[in-house]
Parts: structure tokens; sequence; C-alpha cells
């Protein structure tokens, strides 16, 4: 998979070796979500998922910002009736769905966590409205201390709908999350680690989220997606089932060629050759 561009230059998509850098390009506007944006988050991800080579990928905003939510200009549509919650359109959006059951428009935040490979969001700038679902999609979130991060859906009549209140309920108590969505405050970059919507703070979040892709990306990709799909379904399934799921992942890898590469590599003090993943 060479570089590629998504959403008519909305997204680019590059790669060093088999870590994938995503970045939101739309600069000019603090990279605010349009349909193009949309598609082309789209785009990348079906990519991304497709290409067993990846690795790791590393989620980032062009311009000093991750992302300011949805275009302002969507909402002036809607005040002229230009949008209808009832059209063909967004029936078949709402019917367009992932293994998840996430909707086409959610999938643009949520499709983060189904992809196979860990994703890292690099979160600088403002992460509001839609772009805070998106960070809160990816498996890690390196946060600058003076970001502004918050759901500001209730400001405008509306509540978090691209996946957002799913993924936090799993960061946070209920009641920090419901404040946060009842009264739609910002918060800083620091705050947001402090309530554990972040991951770590990062004065570079993009050079860490990348240095840690890179780290991951050097070990198995089978223990990692294993891992990955181990920890996203542990806080939705009894104690007794997810025992059973840590063993069988932890089986399935056992005496496999990249575990085998796994300890031999290490016995052997170099760096590891592992092949990509079957499935």
């Amino acid at each position: 998979m060479s570089d590629r561009e998504f959403g008519n230059g909305r997204v680019r998509l590059s790669r060093d070796g088999g870590l994938a850098h995503v970045l939101l390009n739309r600069p000019e506007k603090r990279n605010a979500l349009d349909q193009w944006m949309f598609e082309g988050l789209l785009e990348a991800a079906r990519c991304i998922e497709e290409d067993r080579s990846v690795r790791a990928v590393v989620l980032s905003g062009a311009g000093g910002a991750f992302c300011s939510g949805l275009d302002f200009s969507t909402f002036g549509a809607m005040a002229d009736g230009g949008l209808d919650a009832e059209s063909d359109d967004v029936a078949a959006a709402a019917a367009d769905l992932s293994p998840d059951g996430a909707n086409r428009a959610q999938q643009i935040a949520w499709r983060w966590q189904e992809i196979p490979a860990p994703v890292i969001a690099a979160v600088e700038g403002a992460a509001l409205g839609g772009g805070f679902h998106i960070a809160l999609g990816a498996d890690v979130r390196f946060v600058a201390p003076d970001a502004k991060i918050g759901f500001v859906e209730i400001t405008w009549g509306l509540v978090p709908d691209l996946s957002g209140t799913q993924a936090l309920r799993r960061l946070v108590p209920l009641d920090v999350a419901k404040k946060l969505i009842l009264t739609g405050d910002v918060v800083s970059g620091r705050e947001a680690v402090a309530l554990g919507l972040g991951t770590e703070l990062a004065e570079q979040p993009l050079e860490a989220a990348l240095e840690l892709a890179r780290r991951i990306a050097r070990n198995s990709p089978d223990a990692v997606r294993a891992a990955k799909r181990l920890l996203n379904a542990s806080a939705l399934v009894p104690l007794a089932e997810g025992l059973g799921n840590e063993f069988r992942a932890s089986a399935s890898l056992m005496g496999k060629p990249n575990q085998i590469e796994a300890v031999v590599s290490r016995l052997q003090k170099r760096e590891p050759d592992f092949a990509d993943p079957e499935g």
C-alpha cells in the first residue's frame, strides 16, 4: 500500500514499513468534518483494515489541530431544511453497519476500534464534537497539555451520535461522562488526561504517537492483534467468558511461526522478522 489521498485530499494515508499514518488534511478549517472528510476517513480505514502488513496506525491532524468537529455549514443546511433525518440517504447510512453495529457516520470513529492493528491518536489543538469521537475511537491517545477537548453537541441541541458515548463508558465513570455530555464543557488536554480521556500528556503528541507505534510494530503482529481483540471484548463479557477468551487467545498463539520467532530472536539478541498475520 503506497501513500494515498482520500476524500478529495481531505485525508492522507502514508506508510513507513508496518506503520500507517492517517492525516486529517483540512488545516484551513481546523480539519472540520464535511462529507469529503467523512468519506476519506472511511476509505482510509477500509484500506488499512484490508492490509495485513499494517502493524500500527497513527491518527493526527494537519495544521496544529486534530479535528474541530462538524463543519458549521452543515448546520446552516439543517436550519434551511436542507437535511432530512428521514431521507433515503440518511436511511441508507443508518443501514450500512460495521461488524460491531456502527452506522456509516459512526464508523469514522468506531472503525478504528474494529481495525485489527492498534491505533494511536496524536491530539493537539481542537478535538471537539465529532473530532473528539474520532480521538476516542483510537486505542491510545497522546494529548497536548493545551489541547481543547469536549463533546459540544448539547450546545447545538443534539446528543453525541458518532460512537463516542460507547467509547467513553469504557474510560470514565458514568457521572463524569454525564457531566461532560450534559454541559458541553470543553476541557484542556491536561484536564482530559486527569479525567481518563487521554492516555498521556505529550508536548509533541505526533512524535510520541509515532514512537509508540514503532515500538508496537516490533512485536509479533499475531500477538498484538489478539491482545487488542481480547481487551476490547473484556469490558463487554462476563468474567468466565473473558477468562476463557484469554486462554483461547494464548493457546492460539503458542507454537506458531511468529511466536517461535519472538522467542528465537530474543535468545539470539537480534531484531525479529515476523510474517504478516494470516487473519
